[in-house]
């Protein structure tokens, strides 16, 4: 395949993606809402795993056609590029407020789940035991969000209420049958898409000589990132600052709780030296920092704005030199 046709491919995988998962997500929702579920349950299910969707079935489909680094980089490289770019660009155009709550457990619980990803990688493995063990953690972190968003009245103690959010991802008038009939061709689609996607890098990295491992850091990682860079800009221009910081900590949270286990049993490997000591080393680096700037902000009452914006934005561009430097 050529480089041009390549670009092609992923190019029109980018975009069923993430038109996909958003018909997906709606078929799903609105089939939940007609079958009596909670717009609650919908938000903190449904929703959130819709926006994880183009990193899950990219990993998934990359493992199945034996290439787990892509997978891996995937999703480690959305997160850094999650920091790096989305809340960059977000907090560089629109400075946000700070939910208290996203201090005392959403930050707390991603420092918590990078560590514990540290030490799965310690031994450069990712197998079933270490996949089982995140979608364990997976369970127990969505399972205490619903326990804390049942248990709590006060808005400032939660950092979104999905049921002021899922308006947008439920038809009001469609029936059960066509949702689910949409459900169905959006789960479709974006299988179609991210293998469309996974053929146009692979030949890329081919091509070029860089390595899929560097492929799945940077072009996939951005292009499914893409979501989220969107539905930041328009919630801090809405004025929904939770919503901003929610969806970008809760998506890295997602991907390595769901998106890393998915080449861990499709297709266990031996984790490359460089993804340690180089892109989780550079994701602990941009996580700590804009941990930095929410903590030192939010005591002064500040919101975090464009000098955390400059240095995030700084860290991924420096990354990215790396990685290009590297091949």
């Amino acid at each position: 395949m050529s480089i041009s046709l390549a670009a092609v491919y992923i190019v029109f995988g980018f975009a069923g993606l993430i038109w996909s998962a958003d018909r997906f997500v709606l078929g799903a929702s609105t089939t939940a809402r007609n079958l009596g579920v909670s717009p609650l349950i919908i938000g903190l299910t449904i929703v959130a795993f819709g926006t994880s969707a183009p990193e899950i079935f990219t990993s998934a489909t990359a493992s199945l056609q034996g290439s787990p680094n892509i997978a891996i980089g995937n999703a480690l490289g959305s997160n850094i590029a999650n920091l790096g770019i989305v809340l960059a660009i977000t907090v560089l155009i629109k400075p946000i407020d700070i939910p208290i709550s996203l201090l005392r457990k959403e930050l707390p619980a991603l420092l918590l789940v990078s560590v514990i990803c540290f030490v799965i990688f310690a031994d450069l493995t990712l197998n079933y035991f270490d996949g089982l063990l995140l979608l364990l953690i997976a369970v127990v972190f969505i399972w205490r969000v619903i326990s804390n968003l049942g248990s709590s009245d006060k808005k400032e103690d939660r950092i979104i209420d999905p049921a002021e959010v899922t308006d947008e991802f439920i038809s009001a008038d469609m029936s059960t049958p066509k949702a689910i009939a949409l459900l169905v061709f959006g789960l479709v689609l974006l299988i179609i898409s991210a293998n469309i996607l996974v053929q146009g890098a692979r030949s890329v990295a081919l091509s070029l000589g860089v390595s899929e491992l560097i492929i799945g850091l940077t072009v996939m990682a951005v292009g499914t990132s893409l979501p989220e860079l969107a539905t930041s800009l328009t919630s801090a221009f809405k004025g929904h600052y939770d919503l901003v910081l929610g969806n970008i900590i809760g998506s890295n949270i997602m991907n390595m709780l769901l998106v890393l286990p998915v080449p861990a049993f499709l297709a266990p490997f031996v984790v490359e030296k460089e993804v340690l000591t180089r892109d989780y080393a550079t994701m602990m680096i941009i996580t700590l920092g804009t941990t930095y700037f929410l903590y030192m902000r939010s005591r002064k009452n500040q919101q975090i704005g464009r000098p955390a914006g400059v240095v995030l934005l700084g860290i991924y561009i420096a990354y990215t030199a790396s990685l290009i430097i590297s091949q």
